[in-house]
């Protein structure tokens, strides 16, 4: 049987671990946008929501690290194909061919190793702001005593920096998952020329979605000006 070493090494083996790791990060994404947005919702829905994960104890350092792993072994293989690619074809490709059937070449495609590096170093800078970020304790209407990451995103994002940065990310992930969501269900052996073009769709739609999503939030609290304009965020 080959070992994940191996798997490593050969090409199918790497496109199987893009495509297993994509769907688990998308599914974070997913997940994590929706917790996002629970800053819209009562005043202690977003804090009740973070207290509930960290009151997880064990099981969430567990999650933490398959994350963590997934991350970097998303980023690994990616990395590592591109990487086998430009030393086989040294010269670039002056025109970008599809050998058969519809093409799903695009800048997005071509792209994928630059908007990939600019999530990864994005990730750790937003880990160290909200995660280990100094934020003051609030009472939860149960009597806990929880950090006020509500209060952490509101002051991080009425900063230029942050929210238009920020911003500029989420489109970056937008174009990333574009191809991203085709790229991993085809990696999975689930293309399908018949499907194949419903999938890219599917996958753009949920990608505008999900950028949509996350970047919605810094740009309306910092034009709202924090708690001037978003009194829903502030009650």
């Amino acid at each position: 049987m080959p070992s994940f070493l191996d798997a490593l090494k050969s090409q199918v083996g790497r496109k199987i671990l893009t495509g297993v790791t994509g769907v688990g990060l998308i599914i974070f994404i997913i997940f994590h946008l929706a917790t996002n947005l629970q800053v819209f919702g009562d005043v202690h829905a977003f804090n009740e929501a973070a207290h509930a994960l960290e009151s997880m104890g064990w099981l969430l350092y567990v999650l933490e690290a398959g994350l963590a792993i997934a991350f970097l072994l998303h980023a690994y293989v990616g990395i590592s194909i591109w990487w086998n690619r430009r030393k086989a074809r040294p010269e670039g490709y002056e025109k970008y061919q599809s050998k058969g059937g519809s093409s799903h070449m695009s800048w997005a495609s071509r792209s994928m190793i630059f908007t990939g590096i600019v999530l990864l170093v994005f990730l750790v800078i937003h880990i160290d702001t909200f995660k280990f970020g100094a934020t003051e304790m609030v009472t939860l209407p149960g009597g806990e005593e929880a950090r006020d990451l509500k209060g952490l995103m509101l002051s991080t994002f009425q900063q230029p920096l942050y929210a238009f940065g920020y911003t500029a990310v989420m489109i970056l992930l937008g174009f990333h998952l574009g191809h991203g969501f085709w790229s991993a269900f085809t990696s999975l052996t689930m293309k399908h020329n018949k499907y194949s073009a419903l999938i890219y769709t599917v996958g753009v739609i949920f990608a505008v979605l999900m950028a949509v999503g996350f970047l919605f939030i810094p740009l309306y609290i910092y034009f709202g000006e924090g708690c001037e304009a978003a009194l829903i965020l502030c009650q």
